[in-house]
């Protein structure tokens, strides 16, 4: 019975290839199943001892590819005795063709009998193949749990309400002990500077630094870059609250903000930005040039591109204002090196492409919020339907990316690990935030995004300085 229902489920078949897939994909970008094919020249079967640890990868690599493939069959089988969307049958279809192909690039790779950059096409093919797949479950989601959606302006939600008094009045600011209000007024200067997004940038800077110098990594870069990109990240949000004022006291999530409450003036909060501009500067300029300018940038992306022109202005505004997120993952590479490499740029490509997969859940669970506060984020405008099934497909981008990123660094199985299981996990976070449609989903899926991305961080720490 369970089998049956099974056969009957086109997502559920979809996931299964997709995640197969994705873990034939991961392991075959990583550096040891390159040592591996180097140790199993033959094919379809290995001539080696399966006590050889190479030996054992590759065997199990050809074990993998050969139930991926018999994933992603079973899941156009399903596709075709259901009653599926065409494009999601002609996606699997794709996906089902290309195989083939991936299998030949491996034989080749395996035994060397071509001369063409097999082991790039092989990892292009297999992507392509993941991205056929990631596409289908989308619109297989889309078709099963989506419905018409219209746009949504702040006149059809109700203002939030300033009209409910405390039962009891808080003792006047003026009136409490000098330590009280001073400890008050530095929280107010230290809620000023965004903290929530501290940890997590500075985990990407923490990474690029790592993936940059290895082992080899000092305590001196390591200060100066997170001092200074915490400095950086304070001045970032703190002009964005002075910018923001008025549109954080229509929201409920934000109307409680240090300069919303009046604790902070305006200009006492611009001079605060100012002088952690200016500190944070000072701490990269202790490294170079380029790392300085590139925190800079960073704070002006954050302040003046995402803030004032795309937040108010274009549903694109989280997808675009990823750059902003991505820049850390600079500042750390060129911390190290002084420039940046492409490892690095692909680094703060996954970061790029996955803040609208985490974003676009917390303009869900506040979609009324951001229509009151005027922001075109994609729930208000383009609806909760294409709101979902972007998500996916920027999930889907994002493990591709992390993909790539194992191909042109040394990572090995920590990394490769990593993104596989808390991929999954957000992938699953995702299908049933299509299912269920609520806030407590979509909070959901968005603290399985942090969890993915934060987790992934620390797996390239520790991959790159460990080994």
């Amino acid at each position: 019975m369970r089998l049956r229902r099974f056969v009957n489920q086109p997502t559920a078949a979809l996931a299964v290839a997709t995640v197969a897939v994705y873990l034939l994909v991961v392991v075959g970008a990583t550096a040891s199943l390159a040592d591996a094919a180097e140790a199993c020249s033959s094919w379809p079967f290995c001539a080696g001892s399966l006590t050889d640890p190479a030996v054992a990868v590759a065997v199990g690599h050809r074990l993998l590819a050969a139930l991926a493939g018999i994933a992603v069959l079973g899941a156009v089988v399903v596709a075709f005795r259901t009653d599926t969307p065409r494009r999601v049958r002609a996606a699997g279809v794709i996906a089902l063709v290309l195989y083939p192909t991936q299998i030949a690039f491996g034989a080749f790779l395996a035994m060397g009998l071509s001369s063409l950059p097999v082991p790039g096409l092989h990892l292009a093919v297999g992507l392509s193949i993941f991205a056929s797949l990631v596409v289908a479950l989308a619109w297989q989601l889309e078709a099963e749990t989506g419905g018409a959606d219209d746009p949504l302006s702040a006149e059809e939600v109700e203002p939030v309400s300033t009209e409910e008094e405390p039962e009891e009045s808080p003792t006047p600011l003026a009136e409490r002990p000098l330590a009280a209000r001073l400890k008050l007024r530095a929280f107010a200067y230290f809620r000023l500077m965004k903290p929530r997004l501290m940890w997590l940038l500075s985990l990407v800077a923490a990474a690029a630094m790592a993936l940059a110098a290895g082992p080899a990594l000092g305590v001196r870069t390591i200060v100066f870059t997170l001092g200074g990109g915490v400095l950086a990240i304070g001045a970032s949000g703190t002009f964005n609250h002075v910018l923001e004022r008025e549109r954080d006291e229509k929201m409920s999530r934000t109307n409680d903000r240090p300069i919303v409450t009046h604790q902070i003036p305006e200009r006492n909060a611009v001079a605060f930005g100012l002088v952690l501009t200016v500190l944070s500067v000072v701490a990269f300029l202790q490294l170079n040039p380029l790392t300085a300018a590139l925190g800079v940038t960073a704070i002006l992306f954050y302040s003046i591109i995402y803030t004032l022109l795309l937040k108010p202005n274009t549903v694109q505004n989280t997808v675009i204002g990823g750059a902003a997120g991505s820049l850390p993952a600079l500042i750390g590479w060129a911390a190290v090196t002084g420039r940046i490499d492409v490892a690095g740029f692909m680094l703060a490509t996954v970061i790029f492409v996955w803040t609208p997969s985490h974003f676009y859940n917390l303009a869900l669970a506040y979609k009324e919020d951001y229509a009151r506060g005027g922001f075109p984020m994609m729930p208000v405008v383009r609806g909760e339907t294409t709101t979902r099934k972007h998500i996916l497909l920027w999930i889907g981008t994002t493990l591709a990316a992390t993909t790539v990123l194992i191909r042109l660094t040394p990572l090995g199985w920590i990394a490769a690990v990593t993104t596989t299981v808390l991929g999954t996990v957000f992938l699953w976070a995702a299908i049933r935030l299509h299912r269920e449609q609520t806030e407590q989903a979509a909070f959901r899926a968005f603290h399985a995004s942090n969890a993915y991305l934060g987790t992934l961080l620390i797996a390239v720490v520790v991959d790159a300085l460990a080994f």
